[in-house]
């Protein structure tokens, strides 16, 4: 074999190899729950559709339970392009669009189908774009569910019961004002550490999704849950916008699609298996009382409303509940 065909020849395999590295994108997706969560389930989903459909074009490697930071250095991370993908709590990201914040006010979703309506309407996919001078690509917003409270006093049933208890909170200012106006004292607790604190007695109370309750055990540090149903929470599913930006026309189209069955396969399974949740919870010892006066709490949290429009206006409001 001659040097210049042997030359010729290497630099065709080299050039092939380079463009198969070009060609191969590896995503990073970060999320916080545990992976008995639904929320790996969706990333599990994800994962798997678009390195099927992309004949392994496309690959996605998962770190769930917060291996990549708390939400806040995900949320960070995936906006400065360390983390490609997170999945978060949409609370999480209202301090940069706080036009979203007005999904996150109590009782302004009766049911869920509002709640899809208004996410994957106009109104949610308006606030969408608003995240991209942040630089995020939201790709769609996965269930959370309905927040129900849990604590170790009794049952919760008028908004009286909420008094002096010690209520962890997240970062949405919608849910502290709600617990602040109840008569409880709201403390933000990182989820990650919330076990912990509800185990060593730092707080006494906290709200979340039944899923969420069970699937951070919950159950082993909170005797009673009551459904109080007071917030619909929904999740974020976010890419770094250059990231987004840097696919094929086609991979971008692949990866919206995958996300938007990922997202629709996820609520699914969210309502289906909650009420199997409830008997598991159950199950292991806890309380569950189904008795809550919602009326009695839906007025006396409406300041928590008007609170919200002063500092914002009324509009995103009025699009969702449709006055």
């Amino acid at each position: 074999m001659t040097t210049f065909f042997r030359t010729t020849c290497l630099a065709a395999i080299l050039s092939v190899t380079a463009l198969s590295a070009q060609a191969q994108t590896a995503l990073r997706l970060a999320h916080a729950a545990p992976d008995t969560d639904l929320q790996q389930t969706l990333a599990t989903f994800f994962k798997e559709q678009l390195e099927e459909r992309s004949g392994g074009e496309i690959t996605v490697t998962i770190f769930p339970q917060g291996q990549l930071g708390n939400d806040a250095a995900m949320v960070d991370g995936t906006r400065s392009g360390i983390i490609d993908v997170v999945m978060t709590g949409l609370n999480n990201l209202t301090g940069l669009v706080p036009d979203a914040g007005a999904f996150e006010l109590p009782f302004i979703f009766p049911t869920r189908a509002d709640a899809y309506a208004a996410l994957d309407g106009e109104v949610g996919q308006q606030i969408a774009t608003q995240f991209e001078a942040h630089g995020l690509k939201m790709l769609g917003y996965p269930e959370n569910g309905y927040r129900n409270m849990t604590n170790n006093r009794g049952p919760i049933v008028e908004p009286a019961d909420v008094a002096g208890l010690q209520m962890r909170v997240n970062n949405s200012k919608a849910l502290g004002d709600m617990f602040q106006l109840l008569g409880a004292t709201p403390q933000q607790i990182p989820v990650a550490e919330l076990y912990t604190a509800l185990e060593t007695g730092v707080v006494d109370a906290q709200d979340h999704p039944i899923g969420i309750v069970q699937s951070f055990k919950f159950d082993e540090v909170q005797e009673y849950l009551s459904l109080t149903q007071h917030a619909y929470s929904a999740l974020a599913l976010g890419m770094n916008l250059n990231k987004f930006n840097g696919l094929t026309e086609y991979q971008q189209k692949m990866i919206t699609e995958v996300a938007a069955e990922a997202v629709a396969m996820q609520r699914d399974l969210s309502q289906e298996r909650e009420e199997e949740m409830l008997t598991d919870l159950e199950g292991k010892g806890m309380k569950i009382n189904r008795d809550v006066n919602a009326k009695a709490f839906q007025e006396a949290v409406r300041p928590v409303w008007d609170s919200f429009v002063q500092e914002n206006g009324d509009a995103v409001v009025k699009a969702i509940t449709g006055e």
